[in-house]
């Protein structure tokens, strides 16, 4: 078994840390989908004294978003999931479509995160915007190289 590089460990790490956040978040708002009506019904009676914040914000998303949408988003989510489990994976025995997938991704993702932080700069944004660039400068400086096979 080939050793791997810290670098390359890492980005498996991070990259399987975000497809297992996709899919969760693809489940939430799939069930959320599919609760809809439920969700609005507690939305209305939801009282609780000192009401959790990150309740209300998570509702007032969640019911501010059309059913086309939510479908939309989680299957887009799950989706998305999916692929980026396929890029650790891939990543995780070095191979090389995968360094080209996530080369690619990332680097199509680099405009559109650019815009976000112009509109409104949070720190979470900062972090992705920094790890993705970390992580396309890492893969572009190790890519590996194309091996010939000999018969």
């Amino acid at each position: 078994m080939k050793e791997r590089p810290f670098g390359l460990v890492a980005i498996v790490f991070y990259k399987s840390f975000v497809a297992v956040l996709l899919m969760v978040t693809a489940i939430a708002l799939l069930f959320a989908l599919k609760n809809y009506q439920s969700l609005e019904d507690f939305s209305d009676f939801y009282v609780l004294e000192g009401k959790s914040q990150i309740i209300d914000f998570l509702l007032d998303k969640i019911l501010n978003l059309n059913r086309k949408t939510l479908a939309f988003s989680g299957i887009g989510a799950g989706l998305y999931a999916i692929v980026t489990a396929i890029e650790a994976v891939g990543l995780w025995f070095q191979k090389r479509w995968a360094h080209i997938l996530v080369v690619g991704l990332v680097g199509i993702s680099i405009p559109a995160e650019i815009y976000e932080l112009i509109k409104s700069i949070t720190l979470l944004k900062i972090i992705v915007f920094i790890l993705n660039i970390l992580v396309l400068c890492y893969l572009i400086g190790n890519f590996p190289k194309h091996k010939h096979e000999q018969r």
